[in-house]
């Protein structure tokens, strides 16, 4: 399949009201903001997009709103975590009819699958659709961990294009280019390897911190694909605090309150999950105001603080 994706693609959060409610106007005009920074794809209903938390309507609703608002600017790939195979089946299904650009799978959900029926889980989904596909691998988060062997075997499935690497180990990025060579575009999913992961390769970022530092995101990305590690080293150093929070549990609470207090958004979550509150709120909340008062200045921009 020829389908060739780079850059930065934002795991873009769910925008709610203070009732939990869908917001997706504030969705939308956040959209845009991530367009005109220069991001290179969106990916929509990921785990920072409270994919487990709505309703399957909400998340076609949500699909279906990014897709009319990003208006072919850039592609507009759904997160597929879905609990059972035929769901998941039935999703992709639906992405294709809404005319989504991709998908972004995820196994199973709830059930530990072994390397057997992890593999049969990522075929048949693939089979069921003409969609290209990133594979997602998180075995901190989802206890599965899809190793370079399997992905070297799954290589012969024409619409899986690309992998984001969220494993925790940046070696993993070397071992699969070992293991598959240039079969697959990199993409790191875990901000606070991003750097060390386009050193090894990596062309891709589903960036996290970057939906509330969205210029400053992408600057820092341009430096370092283009080699310009002393200039990518600075902007390291500023942004490794605040993508620290990419990592933590509450991490979708953690970027979205940084995404509110950088004027972007709103804090609110759907249940289970709950806004912050006490010494937690004001300890993240530190290291956000840091963030935004030493904030660097892009070239051909006033530092807004």
């Amino acid at each position: 399949m020829n389908v060739r994706w780079r850059g930065v693609f934002p795991a873009v959060t769910t925008q709610m009201k203070r009732d939990q409610s869908l917001d997706l106007e504030a969705t939308a005009r956040h959209l845009d903001v991530l367009i005109d920074s220069g991001v290179a794809g969106l990916v929509m209903l990921g785990s920072l997009g409270e994919n487990q938390q709505l309703l399957p309507e909400e998340k076609r609703r949500v699909m279906s709103m990014a897709i009319d608002t990003a208006r072919g600017r850039v592609p507009v790939l759904s997160g597929v975590i879905e609990n059972s195979t035929a769901a998941a089946i039935e999703y992709a299904r639906d992405m294709e009819r809404l005319r989504a650009d991709g998908l972004m799978l995820l196994p199973g959900m709830i059930y530990r699958a072994d390397a057997r029926e992890t593999v049969a889980h990522y075929r048949v989904v693939a089979a069921a659709t003409a969609l290209p596909i990133i594979c997602y691998n998180n075995p901190l988060a989802y206890q599965i961990d899809i190793t370079p062997e399997m992905f070297a075997e799954l290589a012969d499935v024409k619409n899986f294009v690309a992998i984001k690497e969220s494993s925790g180990d940046v070696r993993r990025i070397t071992d699969l280019r070992n293991a598959t060579g240039d079969r697959y575009v990199l993409f790191c999913g875990v901000d606070d390897l991003v750097l060390e992961s386009v050193v090894l390769g990596a062309t891709g970022w589903i960036a996290g911190m970057g939906l509330a530092f969205p210029r400053e995101n992408q600057f820092f990305w341009d430096r370092a694909i283009a080699g310009d590690y002393e200039t990518a080293r600075g902007l390291y150093a500023w942004y490794t605090p605040l993508l620290h929070l990419d990592t933590p549990v509450k991490f979708v609470q953690y970027i979205k309150l940084a995404i509110q207090e950088a004027g972007l958004g709103s804090e609110w979550v759907r249940a289970p999950r709950l806004p912050l509150v006490g010494e937690e709120r004001e300890r993240i909340l530190a290291i956000i105001q840091r963030g935004l008062e030493t904030r660097p200045t892009i070239p051909g921009q006033t530092r807004v603080k």
